[in-house]
């Protein structure tokens, strides 16, 4: 620890579960170099994101301001009274392993030299730092009060309502983004942003009023835009096509080479959009991802024993049982060898055309910079049944049995063979609260369909609910917590928490017309 903890400065430091994050632990918070500058000179504070969102938002709103891009990890230098005076996200340790590809990175300022700067001009101005602090302080204080302001400006004319003009301009702001070919809205890296599917898809159910403003062409285009995307994601490597869920973004804009980690707060809103999906269009390919999302959320790791669903699985795994150097997506990529080792020639011949799997693998060189999916293959969905029963001569019914067995032998073989990621096994209300109304309106839309895979859902759903209301909610004092894990947290819940818990129990009352979750609802909510 520093010698006079009141006047050095504090690195506060938040590491998530992406790459970068796993490389930043390994190249500096395990160097000895750094950690003998840091406790020398610095006070290091390790944030948990999860269990204080509130305090992780303050400092990403820094950095993202102040550098003009934010992520994880998170890196702040702040002054004895918590003021941030620089930032950023990953700075590469000593001898990192970039270096040598010659990539951008490689010309990057180090973490080592972060630290030396930052020491040097604490010392000689330490004063001009503070003011600097101060300063950046007090205009993202009053940027955060003017939506304050505006919102309190805004309850005076709560009886106008929404304007439907600012549907059709929200409309039109995601018609000019879209991706024509592959999906989605942006280049890349691609994220699912199911919110936004989610209003794009909903725009031609809302009254009457919003089609004849929008245009019922255009609310058809919006419904078509998000269908497409959905089935782009469904059929792309970002969707685990021998298990279930779906990672968290896709690094290229084609959704087939994914950034590996698997968030619950992903797979409760997907499931949402899938939900919707289906019910408006009845595909098949859009039912079969709600299966396996839910499937997901309520089967081992993500469901927790205890009831309730846990974070999220890591990116980075080891390939085999006995290698000790972990690498992102050693659980999910494979090479053609592989499959013909585990199907036989024939059937891992066919399954490869149907998931572009390749000899030399399938993931171009500038998205491998650390040479960890040489030879490797994502999986993604590049033809049908059909097409393929063509391309090798054979019925349709019997490359259908040979696609279904192997991907049910290929997960077998993944789970035998394969450690899993590590898990992250908090219970976050908010997230869970999400999951309760997904996996809720499931159970309810599959209840003719499939009984028992809706009975399924349904005691997810009450099991999680009953289970916060039992283990995070104190009755006394009227107060809900954010995390549990081997007990109950000390953070109060946050307005996210009490927002997506009530909005969750009333998706399960309405599957249930079960009272208690009404009422628990309006508990929380008063």
């Amino acid at each position: 620890m520093a010698s006079d903890e009141n006047d050095e400065l504090r690195l506060v430091n938040q590491l998530g579960k992406s790459k970068r994050c796993h490389v930043m632990e390994k190249e500096s918070f395990s160097s000895p170099e750094i950690a003998r500058i840091l406790n020398a000179h610095f006070i290091p504070i390790k944030l948990d994101r999860e269990e204080r969102p509130d305090i992780d938002a303050i400092y990403m709103n820094y950095v993202q301001a102040t550098t003009g891009s934010g992520g994880w990890p998170l890196n702040v230098f702040i002054t004895p009274d918590l003021e941030p005076v620089f930032g950023g996200t990953y700075w590469p340790g000593p001898n990192h392993s970039m270096t040598a590809q010659g990539t951008l990175l490689s010309r990057t300022v180090g973490f080592l030299e972060i630290l030396e700067k930052m020491k040097h001009v604490w010392t000689t101005q330490e004063s001009k730092c503070r003011e600097s602090a101060k300063d950046i302080t007090r205009q993202l204080r009053e940027f955060a009060e003017e939506g304050v302001h505006s919102r309190q400006l805004g309850e005076e004319h709560q009886g106008d309502g929404l304007e439907i003009d600012l549907l059709e301009e929200a409309y039109q702001h995601f018609l000019k983004k879209y991706d024509n070919i592959n999906g989605g809205f942006s280049i890349a890296p691609k994220f699912p942003t199911p919110v936004n599917l989610q209003f794009l898809l909903r725009l031609g159910q809302w009254p009457r009023a919003v089609k004849d403003i929008v245009g019922e062409e255009e609310c058809s285009k919006a419904a078509a835009m998000v269908i497409n995307t959905l089935r782009k994601m469904a059929r792309g490597g970002i969707r685990d096509q021998l298990g279930f869920g779906f990672s968290r973004y896709s690094v290229t804009k084609d959704w087939s080479l994914p950034h590996f980690e698997k968030m619950l707060y992903d797979q409760a809103q997907l499931l949402d959009v899938y939900l919707d999906a289906f019910l408006i269009t009845r595909d098949p390919e859009m039912l079969g991802a709600v299966y396996d999302i839910a499937t997901y959320l309520t089967c081992p790791p993500m469901a927790a024993p205890t009831a309730g669903v846990y974070s999220a699985e890591d990116a980075d795994s080891y390939p085999t049982h006995s290698e000790k150097e972990k690498r992102e997506g050693a659980y999910y990529v494979w090479t053609l060898k592989e499959l013909r080792s585990v199907l036989g020639d024939r059937d891992g011949n066919i399954c490869a055309r149907f998931y572009g799997v390749r000899a030399d693998g399938n993931v171009a060189r500038e998205n491998d910079p650390h040479d960890e999916f040489i030879s490797q293959n994502t999986l993604n969905v590049t033809t049908t049944p059909a097409a393929l029963a063509k391309q090798v001569g054979m019925a349709e019914s019997e490359v259908t049995t040979i696609l279904k067995e192997g991907r049910k032998k290929l997960r077998e073989y993944r789970e035998k063979n394969r450690p899993r990621p590590a898990l992250d096994d908090k219970i976050v209300v908010c997230w869970n609260g999400l999951a309760i109304g997904a996996l809720a309106r499931t159970s309810a839309a599959l209840e003719e369909i499939d009984p028992d895979k809706a009975a399924t859902c349904k005691k997810a759903a009450v099991n999680a609910a009953n289970f916060i209301r039992k283990e995070l909610f104190d009755d006394q004092t009227k107060t809900l917590y954010r995390v549990y894990r081997e007990g109950r947290g000390d953070t109060p819940g946050f307005c996210d928490d009490y927002a997506f818990l009530i909005h969750g129990l009333i998706d399960l009352y309405e599957a249930t017309f079960d009272e208690t979750y009404l009422q628990f609802a309006d508990t929380l909510q008063s």
